[in-house]
């Protein structure tokens, strides 16, 4: 607790306060304007969810930054970002691990809110009268994975609890059960994270568990433009099923995610089947042609079709649309895709060589090296395969007796080398 006040004090004097700021920005729903929310408690309410935390006592707390107007116990509030109302039930300010009562909170203040129950990291609320949307914040996916289970059959219940409270004040920590094995995975953002998630279930909920080795979570996509056509017809005795689509699927740009746009003239096919197509493929889109992981940075054109007006159904263009993507998917030259960490490392120059050799090694592209003026210490920032840093922290504490330290996060993905590719598509095959 030493220099702790002088910091704080530091704040008041030299940061802007709320007022010398320009006003916040956000969407207004109805009209879908650009509107501003000047900081001042004249203003109808807004807020941001920047934070999510679980009390053994009181339950889900919801921290909130005020930008506007003012909030009280009790009130109803709108939650713009998922179209929910909720009720405020108490609203405490922390101060470490002491909490303060609120009878209400204002532009500027910082606060938890007791009773919300929906509401999740990045959310705007604001007055039920009138709605905007804050600018939201945005999170990284998730890029390992590793498969949990619980020691005792008595923790399974309770496993479950935790991991869903433990994602709900983590964005970037994500939970899904593998369809092959049943196996529960959970997702983060590499070694340490996922290490700290399990130690928490241990401290937190008293659950032990059994975990498996980290695996990297790839994804496909395409590399070239294809036409695909998928039909789903079946007759049996009463009503059958019928869909036909003709899709068109081409590449994006790195990061770009997923477009879907109708390209169809004439009523071919009818409209109301067009978020059915659009879910086939997001289905089909889960799995890739390769090895089985998700496909992104894929455009879709739905180009043309048919329909018939007594078989036709939702269902029909679902499974029709999903056999288009995985027949154009084969045939439009797909890759393996592997996350791409961007890693600072600090390395005393008496072990710089080493530690740049096994960096090398594991595939790195060194961007920068940077020298601290009277440390003797060097900065490297590479990009660096996740794949490749299993481990690294062990061997960099090798290589410079302890001395060497880093950081990484992650930065976009990247077409895997042949080799590589190969290599994966083999062990999950075998």
């Amino acid at each position: 607790n030493k220099g702790i006040q002088p910091l704080i004090d530091s704040v008041v004097d030299y940061l802007p306060s709320p007022l010398d700021v320009p006003p916040v920005e956000g969407i207004n729903q109805i009209t879908e304007d650009i509107e501003q929310r000047v900081a001042s408690d004249e203003e109808p309410f807004s807020a941001l969810v920047f934070k999510i935390a679980t009390d053994a006592h009181i339950g889900k707390l919801a921290y909130f930054r005020v930008y506007s107007g003012s909030l009280s116990t009790g009130a109803m509030v709108y939650n713009s970002t998922q179209n929910l109302k909720e009720r405020v039930g108490r609203i405490v300010q922390m101060h470490a691990n002491k909490r303060e009562e609120r009878k209400s909170v204002y532009a500027g203040d910082i606060a938890a809110a007791i009773g919300l129950k929906d509401v999740s990291t990045g959310d705007t609320i604001c007055d039920l009268h009138y709605p905007i949307i804050l600018e939201s914040m945005v999170f990284p996916a998730p890029v390992m994975a590793i498969a949990i289970e619980p020691k005792t059959k008595v923790d399974q219940d309770k496993m479950s609890l935790a991991l869903e409270r433990l994602a709900e004040e983590d964005p970037t920590f994500k939970v899904a059960t593998d369809p092959d094995s049943g196996q529960t995975l959970i997702y983060g953002m590499g070694e340490l994270h996922l290490e700290i998630i399990v130690d928490r279930m241990l401290r937190e909920f008293r659950i032990e568990a059994n975990v498996g080795r980290p695996q990297v979570a790839y994804r496909e996509t395409i590399t070239k433009t294809v036409r695909t056509e998928g039909k789903f017809i079946r007759q049996s005795g009463g009503r059958g099923q019928y869909g036909h689509v003709v899709l068109e699927l081409y590449p994006l740009e790195k990061g770009a995610g997923f477009e879907f746009t109708d390209e169809t003239k004439g009523g071919v096919i009818p409209k109301e089947y067009l978020s059915a197509i659009e879910k086939g493929i997001k289905n089909a889109m889960a799995i890739g042609s390769l090895a089985g992981y998700s496909v992104i940075d894929v455009g879709i054109k739905l180009k043309d079709g048919s329909f018939h007006e007594v078989d036709s159904s939702e269902m029909a263009f679902t499974i029709a649309a999903s056999i288009a993507f995985q027949e154009g998917m084969k045939k439009a030259a797909p890759v393996i895709l592997e996350p791409i960490m961007e890693v600072e490392v600090f390395v005393p120059d008496l072990y710089l060589g080493d530690v740049i050799g096994d960096l090398n090694s594991r595939r790195a592209q060194i961007i920068q090296t940077e020298a601290e003026a009277n440390q003797r210490t060097h900065v490297l920032t590479v990009y660096v395969p996740l794949a490749e840093m299993f481990g690294y922290v062990r061997t960099l504490r090798s290589l410079t007796q302890g001395r060497g330290t880093y950081s990484m996060e992650f930065s976009h993905y990247e077409e895997v080398p042949s080799s590589v590719s190969e290599k994966i598509v083999s062990n999950i095959t075998t």
